[in-house]
């Protein structure tokens, strides 16, 4: 009975986003009064049940300043990076989030934050 009490606890530890999108990178970059950015995404896409579907740019309060749709699985393309542009990002916000998106999981529960500089 123990070691089945500690075979459950252990699997309730694994990561709450196993098989979720996850961020790996990003980077922005100002030119103007808009951003881009560019963000590395990792999943383990298997077709077009189960992708990597977008990813969002947000303020820590989660609002939501740009998304990217992404419109295809990467299966052998891991992990892959796409660009934003365009993004308006308020006066004095100095952080952004960025989470990912899947088409089976939704928004990941990972919350990628990123320093504006």
């Amino acid at each position: 009975m123990f070691r089945f009490l500690v075979s459950a606890i252990v699997l309730m530890a694994a990561p709450a986003f196993a098989d979720q999108a996850q961020v790996e990178g990003a980077t922005a970059r100002k030119s103007g009064g808009t951003w881009t950015f560019e963000v590395t995404i990792r999943h383990p896409d298997t077709g077009w049940d189960h992708y990597a579907d977008g990813w969002s740019v947000q303020t820590p309060d989660g609002t939501e300043l740009g998304y990217r749709k992404l419109h295809h699985p990467h299966e052998t393309e891991q992990p892959f990076t796409r660009s934003l542009a365009g993004v308006v990002v308020p006066d004095g916000l100095n952080q952004v989030i960025i989470r990912a998106h899947d088409s089976v999981h939704g928004w990941s529960d990972q919350r990628f934050p990123l320093r504006l500089k």
